[in-house]
């Protein structure tokens, strides 16, 4: 086609007026009073044609600085992962693209089994028995269970690790006040949840304990122990767990969670400015009637055919609202699809693989700063990011990096006061021993 869209006319304007019985546009807003109408031009630039729009755009586009044209260092919640090119030739298919809600199933059945193929893996990956069909995002999924706890549970009180991604907790604490719950941080001792402050902190109004698997600081938390604490007091396990990191660490539903829930971004996502992305929820049998947004289940018709539906459905988009524990009642199903393709084309072995990368060359970027001279923060055992010390402002040396071609680390002072000077580095698999060995270099000539 010529063009991307067909303009509408002054003849289609004027036959839509006469067709609802108005004469010009203005009558349309005839109840609005006179007085609060916007009067005058906006101040906006004038319109361009489609070529010349192109243009500018195309532009304004390549100004920006993305992990094509830059190395990434750059992780805290959203990273730079391998994606199989076949991922954007399944989500680009029209019947996906375009689908809206798959409340037909008659006519959804590709839609649905998408979907169902997405719990299932999750499923698998967490050691949850049922997952549902996706969340905004990892930090929205970890409010919804926390919420659910609160209702399940009738207590008024969460526990949330200092560890957790801190705009997690920020969903969290937002989430919580609209219901008058409490949220209590936990410190952290060393990179991981302190053991002792949660005892201390813990009682027989607290709903659930939330910690983060492996954590904000890339350490993998002692789950097991945390969840036998919370159970002795009657309370839920929740945990948010990178995807990825589940293709060698043990699931948290074999270590007592609840809940476990993340954020899909890690398979087939782009991190495309910070989203949309693609939260998961995964539960235990027990709390499925209170699992908020849909569930897709699989059946058979009269004939014996197998086909796919939404379940459990008396739910709060429909008839239950004044039990609801959640108002979600949609998913990412695009994303959701994005990240099945990536883990069917990647398969259990190769997800493995990619994890196994990940600890491997975080592990190669920690001992090459150390034998650098860097001081590398928290223990040993580290996923996708390690804790820097860079003795200066990191907002100096990103800024030094990134004329060198690097995205450098998150800035721990912005979130995280008592590590000042403290910069997050992320280290995937798409990351070489030269571009390790370079940023190291790189950040040794800033301290000569």
């Amino acid at each position: 086609m010529k063009h991307r869209y067909i303009p509408m006319t002054e003849t289609d304007r004027d036959e839509m007026l006469a067709a609802i019985g108005i004469a010009t546009v203005d009558e349309l807003f005839e109840d609005i009073p006179e007085k609060v109408r916007f009067k005058g031009e906006l101040d906006i630039k004038p319109a361009k044609s489609e070529t010349a729009l192109m243009k500018e755009l195309s532009h304004l586009a390549s100004k920006n600085a993305d992990s094509r044209h830059y190395t990434s260092f750059l992780g805290a919640g959203v990273y730079d992962h391998y994606k199989p090119i076949i991922v954007d030739h399944v989500i680009s298919r029209s019947e996906f693209y375009t689908a809206y809600t798959p409340y037909q199933p008659e006519i959804s059945q590709g839609e649905l089994q998408a979907i169902f193929e997405f719990q299932t893996m999750i499923c698998e990956l967490t050691g949850m028995d049922l997952a549902n069909s996706s969340m905004y995002d990892g930090g929205t999924a970890l409010a919804e269970a926390g919420t659910l706890a609160a209702g399940h549970t009738r207590r008024k009180k969460l526990l949330v690790s200092e560890t957790v991604h801190p705009e997690s907790r920020d969903v969290v604490q937002a989430y919580a006040a609209g219901q008058f719950i409490e949220v209590v941080t936990i410190p952290h001792k060393d990179g991981v949840t302190d053991m002792e402050k949660l005892e201390q902190l813990i009682d027989g109004d607290t709903a659930a304990v939330l910690v983060q698997y492996p954590n904000f600081f890339g350490q993998v938390e002692d789950i097991e122990s945390v969840g036998k604490i919370i159970h002795d007091q009657g309370g839920l396990f929740i945990v948010s767990s990178n995807p990825l990191a589940l293709g060698v660490l043990t699931p948290p539903g074999k270590l007592g969670a609840d809940i476990t829930v993340g954020d899909a971004q890690p398979f087939g996502i782009p991190e495309q400015f910070g989203g949309p992305h693609c939260g998961y929820f995964a539960t235990t049998t027990k709390l499925m009637r209170k699992v908020p947004g849909r569930l897709v289940g699989e059946t058979t018709d009269e004939d014996g055919r197998r086909g796919y539906v939404l379940t459990l459905q008396a739910r709060e988009q429909h008839i239950r609202r004044d039990k609801a524990t959640s108002n979600i009642c949609s998913n990412q199903a695009l994303n959701a699809l994005a990240a099945s393709v990536a883990m069917t084309a990647l398969g259990k072995v190769g997800v493995k693989e990619m994890a196994y990368q990940n600890i491997a060359k975080t592990r190669y970027a920690k001992e090459a700063f150390e034998k650098a001279g860097f001081d590398v923060k928290f223990g040993n055992v580290h996923f996708n990011e390690i804790v820097v010390d860079v003795k200066k402002p990191v907002a100096e040396v990103n800024e030094q990096l990134f004329h060198k071609g690097m995205i450098g680390g998150y800035d721990l002072s912005s979130t995280y006061p008592e590590l000042a000077n403290h910069t997050l580095i992320a280290v995937t698999e798409q990351r070489t021993k030269e571009e390790i060995d370079a940023l190291v270099q790189e950040m040794e000539a800033l301290h000569a």
